[in-house]
């Protein structure tokens, strides 16, 4: 069944859009989720300008397989605390979404040529809700997500997003979170940024921009500088799919251009 012909069959009454934006947010530390800071505040932001979606389709850093890709097809995805050492308050924090199983089978559909599976084990992790948090505080608008296969090499990646192109014109909003470099083994409290951090952001953006997408897939071009930027590259892979699902038609637009702890990349872009 080819995309077009899938996506009109959708049976969850899920209606036709304008075009939604595609937007990649650069989440840092989970402690954004309950901190008043240049970046939380910037995700509220967001969610007042943004078009209110009927669903979100989430691809987290933090969700990561291994030979297969899964969607979670849950009714109402847990809250996952994914991290340690942080205060109580951070996790007690619930975001009571409901997912939307109908459409997340459908994404399963869409993707059959990657050998997508279904999973009602996840949930969401704080790639997701440390920021949806912030744009959509209520939790009203139901959010599922979609696992990155680190088995799989950057073009496959890039791949991917393609194949979800029709979902924003059925009022899904696509959303990224990781970090363009993600360095943790350099990081320093205060520092200033590495020179390598600021070179392979400035790269990555100067390439976004000029829609030159598959410069950012090939890892031999990119060489010990995306190495040093991305020891694993977990949170660059969610930036990566965004990237892929760009249109010529659209507009892009940087948020929080800015290295955190030396070697965090806070760079966020919109497509719409």
């Amino acid at each position: 069944m080819g995309t077009a012909q899938s996506l009109a069959q959708l049976k969850d009454g899920l209606k036709a859009s304008d075009r939604m934006p595609l937007v990649f947010l650069g989440h840092g530390s989970p402690m954004n989720a309950i901190e008043d800071n240049a970046y939380s505040r910037s995700w509220i932001e967001l969610g007042k300008t943004l078009p209110r979606p009927q669903a979100i389709l989430v691809i987290s850093a933090h969700w990561m397989t291994h030979g297969s890709t899964l969607v979670d097809v849950s009714k109402m995805p847990r809250t996952i605390h994914d991290f340690y050492g942080f205060p109580q308050e951070l996790h007690a924090v619930q975001y009571p979404a409901h997912g939307k199983p109908e459409l997340a089978r459908e994404v399963i559909s869409l993707l059959a040529s990657h050998h997508v599976e279904g999973d009602e084990t996840w949930g969401l992790d704080h790639g997701a809700w440390s920021v949806l948090a912030r744009i959509y505080p209520e939790a009203d608008v139901p959010v599922f997500q979609l696992s990155i296969d680190m088995s799989k090499d950057l073009d496959w990646h890039l791949k991917i997003g393609r194949d979800l192109a029709d979902l924003r014109r059925k009022g899904v909003l696509i959303l990224g979170s990781g970090n363009v470099v993600h360095n943790l083994r350099t990081m320093r409290w205060g520092g200033k940024p590495y020179d390598w951090a600021e070179e392979f952001d400035t790269f990555f953006a100067e390439k976004l921009e000029a829609r030159d997408v598959a410069a950012l897939a090939d890892r031999t071009a990119m060489g010990n500088l995306f190495r040093m930027a991305q020891p694993t590259p977990d949170h660059y892979l969610p930036a990566l799919t965004i990237a892929g699902l760009g249109e010529a038609a659209d507009r892009l637009t940087f948020m929080n251009s800015s290295i955190d702890i030396s070697s965090v990349s806070m760079r966020s872009f919109i497509f719409h």
